[in-house]
This record gives structure tokens, sequence and C-alpha cells, in this order.
């Protein structure tokens, strides 16, 4: 229908046949549509009624009723209710209520007034409950992976083995090239650094104690948790993100197999036994590339570097390096798969989810390193 065949929706005030004096009656007739309602609503802004009446609107002979004339309706019962009159509206068909219903559950204020902003302190308040309720659900998370784990210990035919080592795989053997590049070049800026301080006093072979406990007692572990972080754990994040929102996990409830059991448990134990074998990896070619440079730079050979080296380090200095790997491979597993099932709705929600991943991970290892370096120092290791 064009706009010109469109009836003109019209409305008219009278009293009420029957109703008193305290009754007026607005009968609503045409087409209540955006083209019907052009010339109307210019007439219902300057509406204005004498007294207060009840004012009963009778809307049976509304032949067409669209968004813009639901909303022009609404909004003038709502400017005769807040001149403090009773408004009713009868006759209205089923499915133009229906519209009219949905109109009013969208209201908003007066003026379109947005609400307030809130302040400083409610900003924070609603932020920390943010953080300390996720945080309760990762812990929930952890209870619930380490729970599939003792079922999967009790029932080692639930393990599955082919999972475990395509992560093992994916997570260990595939980041070698990158692990042991960064490490060579880590060992080769330690060793440069402190190859002017150490040619001052004379003290060229020290540099193996330099290069061999920052290596082996926290640069390797740490720098190649925070690789492993960045790579399988925003893929860990990317792939259960991307199941969640596919509703694949539900398909995978609904055929009775537990998500944490394949999604979870092969990743983190994956990641436990690969993430030391990875950090004694990065030892070596951290250590190589500080003989190298030490060579270059202090004219300290292999054979010597290697001698000095061997005295310098002791088991238990080699060994707080490696005991904190295992720990840093949970945190990281732990990390990027729950952040994988809070994805929600669209592919958005995986890429923020997966970029919190990465930096929760990183964030997590860091300070699990301080606390073992308070506790090493405080046992004297």
């Amino acid at each position: 229908m064009s706009p010109t065949a469109v009836a003109v929706a019209e409305l008219t005030i009278a009293a009420a046949p029957g109703g008193g004096a305290a009754t007026l009656a607005a009968r609503c007739t045409g087409a209540w549509t955006v083209h019907g309602i052009a010339e109307l609503e210019h007439a219902l802004d300057a509406l204005s009624l004498p007294g207060e009446q009840e004012v009963v609107i009778d809307a049976a002979a509304i032949s067409a009723l669209d968004t813009s004339g639901a909303w022009l309706l609404h909004r003038t019962v709502r400017a005769l209710g807040q001149q403090g009159r009773a408004v009713r509206i009868v006759g209205l068909r089923p499915e133009f209520e229906t519209l009219l219903r949905l109109i009013v559950s969208r209201d908003v204020a007066p003026g379109g007034a947005l609400p307030a902003r809130p302040g400083f302190v409610a900003t924070l308040g609603r932020q920390a409950w943010g953080d300390w309720r996720n945080t309760l659900d990762f812990l929930a998370f952890i209870g619930e992976a380490f729970t599939a784990l003792l079922r999967s210990v009790a029932q080692p035919s639930r393990i599955r083995w082919r999972a475990i080592l395509y992560n093992m795989q994916s997570a260990g053997f595939d980041a070698l090239p990158i692990t042991g590049l960064l490490s060579f070049l880590m060992g080769i800026v330690i060793a440069y650094q402190g190859a002017d301080q150490l040619q001052r006093f004379g003290a060229n072979i020290y540099i193996a104690d330099l290069v061999g406990l920052a290596m082996l007692r926290e640069l390797s572990p740490l720098m190649t948790a925070i690789i492993v972080a960045g790579r399988s754990g925003s893929a860990y994040t990317a792939q259960i993100g991307t199941m969640k929102v596919t509703e694949e996990i539900d398909a995978l409830r609904t055929v009775g197999v537990g998500p944490l059991d394949l999604l979870v448990l092969p990743k983190m134990l994956a990641l436990v036994v690969v993430l030391p074998l990875l950090t004694v990896y990065t030892d070596i070619t951290g250590v190589l590339g500080g003989m190298m440079m030490a060579q270059s730079k202090l004219n300290v050979s292999f054979d010597v570097f290697l001698r000095r080296l061997e005295e310098a380090i002791v088991m238990s200095t080699y060994l707080t390096g490696l005991c904190k790997a295992p720990v840093f491979a949970m945190i990281i597993a732990l990390v990027g798969c729950y952040r994988g099932f809070q994805a929600t709705g669209s592919a958005d929600s995986v890429g923020r989810q997966t970029t919190l991943s990465v930096v929760q991970a990183i964030f997590l290892v860091i300070v699990t390193d301080a606390v073992f370096s308070i506790v090493f120092n405080l046992l004297d290791l």
C-alpha cells in the first residue's frame, strides 16, 4: 500500500457516554503507521486537556499499527499520565497489544536521558566484585580439572593417550625452534652485557657463573613458560572457545563425553611433561650462546668455560629452575582452557578470551616465579 492510500490516523476526544463528567473517551481510528501519523503527531504534542478526568482510549477502530504508531500511542498515554490522569486502552487487537507491550518494555526515561555514569567508587566496586567472582570460578574449574584427573588415575582406560601425544608434539616438539633461538640469543645478551663489567676487574672467567646461574635458575624456565603461554596457551583458548561458540562442547556433553576429559586433561598432562624438557633444552642453548659470546668477547675457550661452569653450578641450582616448569605448565594449561570455556556468542568473544588467556597466564607465571624466589631464599637454596 502506498503512503497516499493509507487512512490517516485520527484521535477524537469527547465525553464518555454513560461515563459521567469524570471520564473522557478518546477514539483512535485509521492507520497508526509511519505514513498515517504524520499530521496527528504534531497535534498530540500540543494536546492539553482541562481538568483531571480519566481517559479511556478506544483503539478498536485502528486498522493498522506499526512500531511508529505504537510508540506514538504509548507516548500519548505517558503524557496524559504525567498530567495526573488515569488512562486505559480498550479494544486493541491482540497482535497490536503485543507490539505495544514490546514498546513499553523498551521505554526509556522521558527526554531520552542516559543513566547517570557510575562514580569511581561504584566502578571500582563492580570491578573488584567481578574479579572476585572470576577468581572463584577459576578455582572451581581447577577443582573440577583435578577431580577429573583423579578419576582418570583411578581408571587409566579413561586417559586419552592419542590426544596427549598430539599435544606433546604441538606444544613441545614444534616449539623447539622458537624456544631454542630465543634462549640462545638471551645467553648471548647476558654474556655481552656482563663482559664489559667483568673485564674491568680482570674476572673474565666468572662469565660462566653469570650465564649459568642466570639461565639455569631463572631465565630459562621463565622465558620458556612465557613463550609457551603465548604460543600454546592462546591456542588452547582459541580451540575450546571456537568449540564453545559452535556448540560442539554441548554436543560432547549430549553424547556423554566429558569436555574436561577430552579437552583439558590431555593438554595439561602433555604440557607438564614437555615444559620441563623444553626448559632443559633452553638451558643448553642459553649456555651455548653465552659460551660463544665469552669466547669472542673475553677469549674464554669452551673448555675453560665448561670447567668453570661445572664448579659454579651445583645440583640444587639446576633443580630449583627445573622444578618450576611443571607448576608453570599447569598454570598455562588451566588458564588457557578456562578462558576458552568462558567464550560466548561470537568470534569477537573468542578473541577477547584469547587475549585475556595470554595476559593472565604470563602474569600468574611471573607471580609464581616471584613466590618461588621468596621460598627458595627462605630455605637458603
